[in-house]
């Protein structure tokens, strides 16, 4: 049987490339010298992409793919993907869903705990030596506090499951209520703020979320108010969080992901009193092979004449064209 012509569009996991190579004919845009070159005399023959966040597929990009039919997306979230356009034109896109639910709600505890109770500034008081001299300061407490999750979806639950264990509170915001829970929904995420005292954001990216987590957001919040980011970057207003935490407006915040990554503001370097991860949310070795899995099996089965596995909202199998 023939292989299927296959575009890698920025550097994937060598068990993702590998097997892609025993199903697809495979070429790869990001190792290209000249990449309008490599379109041009490949371009019309790619049904498939293989790719990840590191570069943007829009509208440009594939009109230059006149028989792209699929794009599997490593990860969740998929923004980095015009999928409105590919889902108007007969492309289906697909991602990553469920396989990482329990390592990034799991992640997502740990950087709160970190940021309430001061642990990485912890670590670093003792190897420096600080601890001879006088004991670390008292740390704020994660009990009593109302946390408010924006974003109810499948992440979102499983993080509101955990923290359930902590006896916490738990009320959330999203645009519609989610199903299967109990916990009070706000249709407004300012006023949400104003009753929570830990915001996590665990929001889709995308234009429809765009700094939905503004200056007043964070005034609201308040000046105990943390807030933990393991969504996207875009989702917060990073210049005015910035300026809340140097004002006070807010406590602390923890952030595994930034608006430029993985350019970080020294800004918010130079700030000790907040915590920064390199995005991380998922990646564990054991979390990332089933994420990688998936993107091959999403290729592998739609080559083969079945139905993908994990379409996206915006381009329901079949295609729509």
């Amino acid at each position: 049987m023939t292989k299927r012509d296959l575009l890698i569009t920025s550097p994937m996991m060598r068990m993702i490339e590998e097997q892609l190579e025993q199903h697809f004919t495979v070429e790869r845009l990001y190792k290209a010298a000249n990449q309008e070159k490599l379109l041009a005399e490949f371009g019309p023959r790619v049904q498939a992409i293989g790719a990840t966040p590191g570069l943007k597929i829009d509208a440009a990009l594939m009109q230059k793919l006149p028989a792209l039919k699929i794009i599997a997306s490593f990860g969740v979230g998929y923004d980095a993907v015009d999928a409105k356009w590919a889902g108007e034109h007969g492309i289906v896109v697909t991602n990553t869903p469920d396989v990482l639910n329990e390592e990034v709600a799991d992640t997502t505890l740990g950087l709160l705990l970190a940021t309430i109770r001061q642990l990485p500034q912890a670590d670093r008081y003792l190897r420096a030596g600080k601890w001879l001299e006088k004991p670390f300061p008292f740390t704020a407490t994660l009990q009593d506090r109302t946390v408010g999750v924006v974003g109810m979806g499948r992440i979102g639950k499983a993080i509101a499951r955990r923290l359930e264990a902590f006896n916490a509170p738990i009320v959330y915001h999203s645009r519609n209520k989610a199903e299967g829970v109990s916990y009070k929904h706000y249709p407004d995420l300012k006023t949400m703020a104003r009753d929570v005292d830990v915001l996590i954001v665990i929001t889709p990216g995308g234009a429809a979320t765009r700094h939905m987590v503004n200056k007043e957001v964070l005034e609201a919040l308040g000046s105990n108010g943390i807030v933990i980011n393991v969504a996207r970057g875009s989702v917060i207003d990073e210049q005015a969080l910035i300026e809340a935490l140097r004002n006070k407006t807010i406590l602390s915040a923890g952030l595994d992901v930034f608006e430029d990554e993985p350019r970080v503001p020294q800004a918010l370097i130079d700030m000790d009193h907040v915590v920064l991860l390199p995005h991380v949310g998922s990646a564990s070795v054991h979390c990332r092979n089933k994420m990688g899995q998936l993107v091959v099996d999403n290729l592998v089965t739609w080559a083969s004449g079945k139905p993908p596995l994990t379409p996206v909202p915006e381009t329901p199998w079949p295609p729509k064209k």
